[in-house]
């Protein structure tokens, strides 16, 4: 199954880009690279110099998808990864827009 903006959520995030849109920590504002790992509570980002690990809890993710970019709120992927994919039955609303 392709991912979407409507089902990003319900998928694996790893080898997707990433930013870090909003963080209560303003160190971690617009970090981007590509999600290398991910646990429970955490995204593990690989930037250009680095690999940061971002919670997941009380921030706000930019996933730029081939042709959209999906706006996530981290509690909504506070789960482990494989029990989040089983968790299509629920709906949530997600902010995206075409890529540019």
């Amino acid at each position: 199954m392709n991912i979407t903006p409507h089902n990003l959520i319900y998928h694996e995030l790893i080898g997707l880009n990433v930013t870090v849109a909003n963080s209560t920590n303003m160190c971690q504002d617009g970090i981007s690279g590509i999600v290398v790992d991910e646990t429970k509570n955490m995204l593990v980002i690989e930037t250009k110099d680095s690999c940061k690990q971002i919670p997941k809890k009380r921030n706000t993710f930019h996933f730029k998808l081939e042709e959209y970019h999906v706006s996530v709120c981290g509690s909504l992927l506070l789960s482990r990864p494989e029990n989040r994919i089983k968790m299509r039955s629920k709906k949530h609303k997600l902010n995206w827009r075409c890529a540019q």
